[in-house]
Order: structure tokens, then sequence, then C-alpha cells
């Protein structure tokens, strides 16, 4: 489904590609989703993943947060409970469970992950409202 005239997928397809390609683990396909000044910011704010905030920006910034956050774990799913087309933009409401190196431990992470298109078919930017120290650490 587009927005834009069906030239290119929107945020929401665009979305479904980002996760499609996190839990198949694979990096370029992931990587190719973005434009080259494309951010992502997850969570927001200051975290272990990003202490001063300024979120992974360009291709070099988000490979790298790929590298040493996603491709460390053994495994991660999404199950989007909810989620809102606005123009250029999609909202999803979801949880994240991410099988954490050694598989014994499952985070769980509730929150509401953003998506926006730059309008020619690549992400500007995925941001992810979730908060770090309300992750729930579950054994499996």
């Amino acid at each position: 489904m587009s927005t834009n005239g069906g030239t290119f997928p929107d945020a929401r397809e665009l979305g479904r590609r980002s996760m499609a390609a996190v839990e198949a683990k694979d990096r370029e396909a992931w990587l190719a989703l973005f434009a080259d000044d494309g951010v992502v910011e997850d969570p927001i704010g200051p975290s272990p993943f990003d202490p001063e905030a300024k979120g992974h920006r360009g291709r070099e910034g988000i490979a790298a947060f790929y590298d040493n956050v996603i491709a460390t774990n053994d495994g991660i799913s999404f199950e989007i409970e909810r989620s809102y087309l606005c123009g250029n933009e999609c909202a999803n409401v979801g949880i994240i469970r991410t099988v954490l190196t050694g598989g014994k431990h499952v985070a769980v992470v509730r929150g509401v992950y953003t998506y926006r298109s730059n309008g020619a078919g690549k992400l500007a930017a995925l941001r992810a409202f979730w908060e770090f120290d309300k992750v729930e650490l579950l054994e499996r």
C-alpha cells in the first residue's frame, strides 16, 4: 500500500520490511532501506546504545547500530498490536522480543515504533519510544 501515488512503498510498508529484515538477520536488506542521511533513535534519548542521545546517523552510524545492537543478539521478533499511517509516517504500537546472546533470556520491550519515509522509497527515520528501565527480562 502506498500514500504517494503507488510509486514507492509507504512508511508502513518500509516498517514491515525493516522488521522482516531484522527477523531474518539480513543486515544488507535492512541497511538498504535507509536514506543516506537517515537516522535511527532506538530508544529515543540517552541509553547505553546512545549515551549522548544524538541518534545513529547516516549509513555508517546505522550500520554500527546494526552491528553493535541488533546483530549481537540471537534473534528478534516483533508483535505489532496497532499501526497508524499518517502522511509519510507510521507509528506502530507493539512488543519487541529479543533473545539475548546465549539464548537463556528474552528482553521484552513494549513501545511505540515510528518510521518516516523520505517520500522516495527510503526510511528517513526509525524512532523507538520505550523506557530502558522498564524492559522485562525473562528466562526462556
